[in-house]
Parts: structure tokens; sequence; C-alpha cells
């Protein structure tokens, strides 16, 4: 047995090595094969009449009208053209040039080519240590923990605009949500709980509402459809805050006749729908302006509910303590939540900026700093711009107003254009409330780049920037919006292959077309330039070799 356990490790070392030494020795056989292609057209130059043969063909290029170049370039010019436009076309969707894309699936194992993918240096930590990269949590779609109200606010810009700001893919993430964390965790479902597992699951609001006037019919006290109509009935804020204070007497009633019946442990469908419809009568509180009272339910519900800190309440408290200017208990909440144990956002990082800045910003200004150098706490405020920035590099333009925002969507991609629109559209009166603030992030945001190592293999502060957030982003941002990408991505050789391929052409249709004769001789010239290697060739061969030689192999 032991044996047989220490020689089975011996086998997949010989089959790499037989692999490697073919990828290896497959550049040496295509000189080989050129060679004898070469030996071999010599060998047969008289046995099949080649010299003849190529005569024919010249006689017979030379009778060709100029009309018969013109239209070959012209076609050749027209299909690298089509080329060219498909290329374009795909790249701008996927990122990605087609032609590539194939011959690296499909061509390059045959080649004996290895995956990238296979590679364990791109992964590796800040301080150089290996480590597995989280494949799958890194284009992981979270909720937006700021999300706005669909009838208060999503519809009334689709009344104004006549624009869907969420798309079909976000909506559908919110229903699996919905059935996921309201009615998902019962065995035999209620009939108002099926009913209601059915109108999250329709894509036409009209008849998720219709459902949810269907499933009160059933049961008055059925509080998620009380939420489905404050969430998309409901086209203002008071109204939505009625309805959820409604759906929270009822929950609250049903705990007490639990307590009651001496029931100890609640459903996790329980939990969830009481969490959300706490959270959302404290969003109602901050956008009616009831700022404190905003704040203190976020507390008690971070208190309640310690466990459940995936919901991201702390983004909320975040932003209702900026909005107090609050900025001590700010720095509290980031303390508890700004540590490396701890999964990041864009609003941790650059909330972090933000104080940092604050302290600096009002003095700051780029023509003293470059004469003196920058001082301790600048520096610090640098570094943290420099560390918000590595984590989302989208979210300085829109603070900056260099691109325009737009309604965020209901979820977000953690380091993506989506996370940085849901904070921007949030934050940036923040950033214009600290004196100098934007003028700092301004002046410094973009020497970040210079930090982070390009190719983007390895990362400063945080992993790698992962290369699928273009694709989910555009999932999650309406199509009217144009995606932020990072790395700005370089066009495919095959793209500008094509290009001039098609300028070339269309270039000698045209000088064909008005200059015949003398591109006729230009053509001549040409031809006699690029064979006449393998005319000397020819000769040299001629010259080393007898000819008794090449007549007897060519008998045999």
């Amino acid at each position: 047995m032991e044996d047989s356990t220490g020689s089975n490790p011996q086998s997949p070392g010989f089959t790499e090595k037989l692999k490697s030494w073919l990828s290896w020795s497959w550049t040496y056989v295509c000189f080989l094969w050129f060679g004898m292609v070469l030996i071999m057209i010599y060998v047969l130059w008289s046995p099949l009449k080649l010299q003849e043969t190529l005569t024919s063909a010249s006689v017979f290029l030379n009778t060709l009208t100029p009309k018969f170049y013109v239209a070959l370039t012209g076609t050749s010019s027209l299909i690298s053209g089509l080329i060219l436009i498909f290329e374009w076309w795909y790249f701008r969707k996927y990122g990605t040039s087609f032609i590539e894309q194939v011959s690296v699936s499909h061509l390059r194992p045959l080649l004996g080519g290895v995956e990238s993918s296979s590679t364990t240096g791109l992964f590796s930590s800040v301080n150089g240590d290996a480590e597995p990269r989280p494949s799958v949590s890194e284009c992981k779609v979270w909720r937006n923990p700021l999300n706005l109200f669909r009838g208060a606010e999503y519809n009334r810009y689709t009344w104004v605009t006549g624009k869907e700001p969420l798309t079909y893919y976000d909506m559908n993430l919110s229903a699996q949500d919905h059935q996921t964390f309201f009615t998902g965790d019962t065995q035999q479902l209620r009939p108002e709980d099926a009913v209601m597992q059915k109108a999250w699951r329709e894509r036409n609001p009209q008849a998720r509402i219709r459902a949810a006037y269907q499933a009160i019919e059933i049961n008055h006290q059925c509080a998620a459809a009380y939420v489905l109509l404050a969430e998309e009935e409901a086209t203002t804020i008071t109204e939505a805050e009625r309805l959820f204070k409604k759906a929270l007497s009822i929950e609250l009633q049903l705990q007490d006749n639990m307590s009651a019946l001496h029931w100890t442990t609640k459903s996790g469908k329980d939990i969830n729908l009481l969490v959300y419809i706490k959270r959302r009568l404290a969003m109602c509180a901050r956008k009616l302006g009831r700022i404190k009272e905003a704040v203190k339910m976020m507390r008690d519900l971070m208190k309640e509910f310690p466990l459940l800190g995936m919901l991201n309440i702390h983004e909320n408290l975040l932003e209702a303590l900026l909005e107090l200017q609050a900025y001590a208990d700010v720095q509290a909440v980031l303390a508890k939540y700004d540590d490396i144990s701890l999964p990041k956002s864009a609003t941790i990082c650059y909330t972090s900026a933000l104080l940092k800045a604050r302290a600096v910003s009002d003095k700051f200004s780029p023509e003293a700093a470059s004469r003196r150098g920058l001082s301790t706490a600048e520096m610090n405020a640098v570094e943290a711009i420099h560390r918000a920035v590595e984590f989302n590099p989208h979210v300085p333009k829109y603070l900056l107003e260099m691109k325009s925002l737009i309604l965020p969507p209901e979820h977000i991609l953690k380091r993506g254009d989506s996370e940085a629109v849901a904070y921007a559209f949030f934050h940036l009166q923040h950033w214009k409330r600290a004196e100098g603030a934007l003028n700092l992030l301004h002046c410094t945001w973009e020497g970040t780049f210079r930090i982070i190592p390009y190719p983007l293999e390895k990362g400063h502060l945080f992993y790698p920037y992962p290369g699928c957030t273009e694709t989910a982003d555009r999932e999650l941002l309406p199509s009217f919006h144009e995606v932020s990408v990072y790395p700005k991505k370089e066009l495919p050789f095959f793209i500008l292959f094509t290009a001039g391929l098609c300028s070339f052409t269309a270039m000698l249709a045209m000088l064909t077309h008005q200059f015949p004769e003398l591109m006729g001789v230009f053509a001549k010239a040409f031809f006699s330039t690029l064979f006449a290697p393998l005319g000397f060739f020819a000769d040299k061969m001629e010259s080393f070799m007898p000819s008794s030689f090449w007549h007897q192999l060519t008998r045999i």
C-alpha cells in the first residue's frame, strides 16, 4: 500500500512535464514545418511544373483590368469594416474582443497554453503572502441600505421623466429578498402568506397591489401586505409612514399574543419583518426632517438586534448623524465598524476620509502645501482619501460633479459604480457642507492611481480591484446611465488591426481607381521585392547542392 501511494504523485508530475515539453517544443515545430515547406517547394519545382504555373498566373494577372483590383480592394475594405463594427459593438457591450475571446477559449488549449486563472501570485495579500481570493463574494450584490421608496420616489421620477430608474434584474432581486425574508421560512404557508409570496413575484406593480389587498381581505392582520402597499402604492412619505405604522402595530400585537401563549421562540419571518418595518419607519422620519427621532430609532434597532449587522443599519445611522453634524458620534460609529476584520463599504471609507479632510480642508491650499509640504493632519487626510479611492474609484467623479447623478438602485455592488451612485446621492450634501473638503478631494484623489500597481495584479490596501464589476453594474443600473469602468480598458488588438486593414484597403481601392497605371507598377515592384528572398534562397540551394542530387531525389 505504501508503494502504491508513493508512486501516485509521480504520474501527475510526468504528465505535467510532458505537457510543458510539448508547449515548449511547439514554437520550434512551427519553424521546422516552415523549413520543410520551403524544401518541398524547391524539390517539387520541376516535377510539378511550378515555374510554368507561376508564369501562366502572372500572365493572367496582367490581363486583369484595374476595375478588378478596385473591386477586390473595395470588397476587402467592406468586409473588414463589417468585422470592425461587430468587434466594436461586442467590446462596448461585453468589454472584450470576440475574436480574442474565441482564440483564448478554443485555440489556446490546443496550443498548450495555460489558463491565467491558475496562477496563485495574482491573489497575494498586502504583506506579500499568498491568500485564496474570494471569487464569489467579490461580486456579490448587496441590498442598498438607503434604497428609496418605489411609490413615493421611484415612481414620481418615472411620471416626470418617462424613464424607468430600476432595471428588471434589480427589481427581481428585491422580489427574491422579500420572499425570503417575509414568507420564506414557514413549512406550511398560511393563505395570506401564499398570496403575498405570489405578489412579490408579480412583475406588474398594479398586480402586486391587487394581491396585497387580496391578502388583507383574507386576513386583516397581514403585516406583509401593508409593507407592500407602503412601498409601492403610497405616493408620499407621509402615507408610507402611516402604512408602516399600521404594519408595526400588527407585528407588536402578534408578539404580545405570542408572549401571552408563552411562546419563547419567534420565527425568522416575524423577526425579519419587524426589523424591516422599524428600519423603514426610521428612514421615513429621516426624510420628513425628524432626524433625532430617526437616530434614536436606528440606535434602538441596533441594540435590539445586534446580530443583524449584515443589514448595514449603521450606514443609515452614519448618514443621519452627518445630517445632524454630530461628527463626534460619527467618529464613534466608525471606531466600531471601520475595523480590519469587518467588511468595508464606500460609506465607511469615504465618511472616514470626510472627517479627516474636514479637520484641515478649510485652510488647505495646494500652492502652500507644495511650498512647505504637508502637515501630519493633512497627510492623514490625504491617505484617508487615497484609501477610499482605492476601495471605490468611481465615487470622486460623482462628488466632484464630473458625472451626473441618477436615482440609486435597490441593490448595489461593493466597489462598483452602483455603490458609488448610491453613496454620492445621499452624501454629496455632507461633503459640500464641509468647507474645502471637495477642493482637497479634487487635488488629491488622482494620486491614488500612482500608488496602486498597474496592471492591477496586487492591491495596495485592499484586494486587487475585481474585474466583474462592469457586467454586474450594467445589470443593476438603467440603460440611460453611462456606467463608469475602472480600470479603463485598452482597445483590443483585433479592433486596431481591423481598423487599420479597413483603412488600408479602402485607400488602395481609391488609389487604384484614380491611378490605375501607377498602382500597377507599384504592385509589380512590391511583389518582386516580396519574392526576392525566395529566389535568393533557391539560388543558394542550387549552388550548394549538385544538380544530380536533386534529380535523383525527385526520381525517388
